[in-house]
């Protein structure tokens, strides 16, 4: 199964700034908008067939170990759904943050995350500084 976010970003233009432009400025904001939104709808559509699927394929196998292989199959499909809504809520949450112009500043130190860091992670909140610092530690108490 392709990633979502992968075959998302095969079908959009990068963002060309033009000279002396001004950072997330209202079309920077509207190319990301435009993102987050086909994102988030390619997610929904998966969600559609997914339920779909269960219901379509939910069979009573007489056999253990075929009724254990569709167990496991749908257990694997109901955890990527369930990282796919944790996605849904962070794309929310980033659209918000359009909304209310604080969209492509790093949440630790407040400087401009940047355009290219954006358009590979949509939904980045720390500049690659402080997201790399924040890793470290997080390697360092062992999470």
């Amino acid at each position: 199964m392709e990633n979502t976010h992968e075959s998302l970003l095969k079908h959009y233009t990068p963002y060309q700034a033009q000279k002396d432009e001004a950072y997330m400025n209202s079309a920077q904001q509207e190319h990301f908008k435009a993102i987050l939104v086909a994102w988030k709808k390619e997610l929904m559509e998966e969600v559609d067939r997914t339920v779909y699927h269960l219901q379509e394929d939910a069979a009573n196998f007489a056999d253990p170990s075929d009724r254990a292989s569709q167990e496991e199959e749908f257990s694997l499909e109901l955890r990527t759904r369930d990282r796919e809504r944790k996605l849904t809520n962070k794309i929310n949450e980033t659209l918000e943050k359009i909304e209310s112009q604080e969209y492509g500043y790093c949440e630790t130190c407040g400087i401009e995350i940047g355009i290219r860091r954006l358009e590979a992670r949509p939904t980045a909140s720390l500049c690659i500084d402080c997201k790399t610092l924040a890793e470290i530690k997080e390697k360092q108490l062992g999470k």
